[in-house]
């Protein structure tokens, strides 16, 4: 995950190695006062900074009908109400609205989902920091591919890692399944994703209300590529052309859930997760953090209200049937520390330092009950400099890369990041725990193909217990200095870098 202006908080990959990512719990039960009035209420009108808000309820269709006419009283408009879950996205230019509608029967919780006024948006393009393939080098990677490899795959040192060579001689897995990258877009008309893409599990979710207009889930131009490049990872087709994905016979859909600029808000995720959840998707990807907190605490009326109803969205998709993977973030962090310096947050306006505790405070969703939090690996299967770490918090590695002079690829393999898919057809290098945690996610897609009816806590059982054990690295000195640069903590069969161990994509086939 890596963005502009260290907005860890949208994307997951790395330019050259740098990131961020993670946390989880639950929150507060917001006060209850008098009951509404059944009689429709008066529309305010106030001209304050319009903002989005959720607004988490409790109880039935009854509730939820007076609740939506005391948040038009206070001045809001409902842009659409996720009944099934309780959450209510609204509109309101009254400073006041949140503060006013917490007091109403039947609301949980209700915050702002940003700092900044809602805005048209433009077309500033968000840098990833993507390397480019060079001709050179995919010409070299042609000339090598063997029979049955696409010709860059030869660069793909991350597929052997993982044992997914191998594991394609048995299966490519099956078009069954589906993995939604909930993500910046998916550009289905790359070569590469055309045969796999599966529309209509598909949505712009932007708004927080989907929109499914053909192509609205496609990055637009100036726009980021980073759902284009998980994308290609997932299930780059094998056909030939290009790249070859972890799972390259399983279907993939884009769940398009970040602004413009970059932005990954509250209700577009909460969207995200339950058009997923609806539309048959067994496995969605979220490499990214959920802004404008790189960490929310749960003991903040607001943040709260955003952690309540993005836990309400990816709990309501696992009852479903989809398990939901994560990236753990490229900040270098050890989420299991007993407090965590942010001086990233709110990052839509002005950000402050703060120093919170990380069993308070979450990155989400990755630190959520139940969602697969993975951690990054370099080409020599070191933890990345950049992954954020943490016993108990991380569930399991995966290849994500590294700057190459930190762990440098063996040969053909030149260049110690992931390629994959980027628009217009195009092919690029990037790094980050976004990058690992579309490994994961191809390795479940892999286990869900032989196991269809599979629960997703069987699924989460079985990936952790193929995966391949890997020591605490200890020393860690990966940049070479003398320095240590984290310490790990736990055993070989669990621990604070690798979790459970690195997936291993042979074991998901043959078990």
């Amino acid at each position: 995950m890596a963005h502009l202006r260290s907005r860890r908080g949208r994307i997951i990959a790395l330019p050259a190695g740098l990131a961020l990512t993670a946390s989880l719990g639950f929150l507060p039960t917001g006060a209850n006062a008098a009951p509404v009035n059944d009689a429709p209420a008066a529309v305010a009108s106030y001209d304050g900074p319009k903002l989005s808000y959720v607004v988490n309820i409790e109880g039935g269709r009854h509730t939820g009908a007076a609740v939506k006419r005391a948040i038009a009283a206070a001045g809001g408009t409902v842009v659409i109400s996720y009944d099934q879950i309780g959450v209510i996205v609204v509109h309101s230019q009254n400073p006041e609205f949140a503060k006013t509608i917490r007091t109403v029967r039947g609301v949980v919780s209700a915050g702002a989902t940003r700092t900044a006024p809602l805005s048209v948006q433009t077309d500033t393009s968000v840098d990833e920091g993507g390397q480019s393939l060079s001709a050179a080098e995919a010409q070299a990677a042609a000339a090598q591919a063997t029979d049955g490899q696409d010709p860059l795959e030869p660069l793909q040192w991350d597929l052997p890692a993982i044992k997914a060579d191998k594991a394609h001689e048995k299966t490519l897995g099956s078009s069954k399944v589906t993995v939604g990258v909930i993500d910046t877009g998916v550009d289905d008309t790359h070569p590469d994703l055309a045969p796999n893409f599966d529309v209509a599990a598909s949505a712009n979710c932007v708004t927080g209300k989907p929109d499914t207009t053909p192509g609205s889930w496609r990055p637009m131009a100036g726009e980021s590529d980073h759902g284009t490049h998980v994308a290609g990872t997932i299930a780059a087709a094998k056909n030939g052309v290009g790249v070859t994905g972890v799972a390259p016979g399983v279907k993939v859909s884009g769940i398009k859930v970040s602004t413009t600029d970059g932005f990954f808000y509250t209700e577009a995720v909460v969207c995200g997760f339950v058009w997923a959840a609806e539309h048959g998707v067994d496995i969605t990807n979220n490499s990214y953090y959920t802004d404008p907190w790189l960490f929310a605490c749960k003991n903040d009326a607001d943040q709260g209200a955003l952690i309540e109803a993005v836990t309400r969205a990816t709990r309501y998709a696992e009852r479903k049937g989809t398990v939901n993977v994560a990236a753990a973030g490229n900040s270098k962090m050890d989420l299991a520390a007993d407090e965590i310096t942010d001086v990233t947050s709110p990052n839509d306006t002005t950000p402050v330092t703060r120093v919170i505790n990380p069993r308070e405070c979450f990155d989400y969703p990755t630190m959520l009950p139940g969602v697969v939090t993975v951690s990054a690996t370099g080409a020599k299967g070191l933890k990345s400099s950049y992954s954020n770490y943490g016993k108990g918090v991380i569930d399991i590695a995966a290849p994500g890369g590294d700057r190459t002079e930190y762990q440098t690829p063996d040969a053909p393999a030149v260049n110690g990041r992931i390629l994959s898919t980027t628009v217009n057809g195009g092919y690029n290098y990037k790094a980050g725990t976004s990058m690992a945690s579309p490994h994961a996610a191809g390795v479940l897609a892999l286990i869900k193909s032989r196991h269809l009816d599979a629960t997703p806590a069987e699924l989460k059982w079985m990936l952790y217990s193929q995966a391949d054990n890997h020591a605490c690295t200890n020393p860690y000195d990966i940049e070479g200095d003398g320095t240590v640069d984290a310490v790990c903590e736990g055993g070989t069969g669990r621990n604070g870098f690798y979790g459970e161990g690195v997936v291993d994509a042979l074991d998901a086939v043959r078990k």
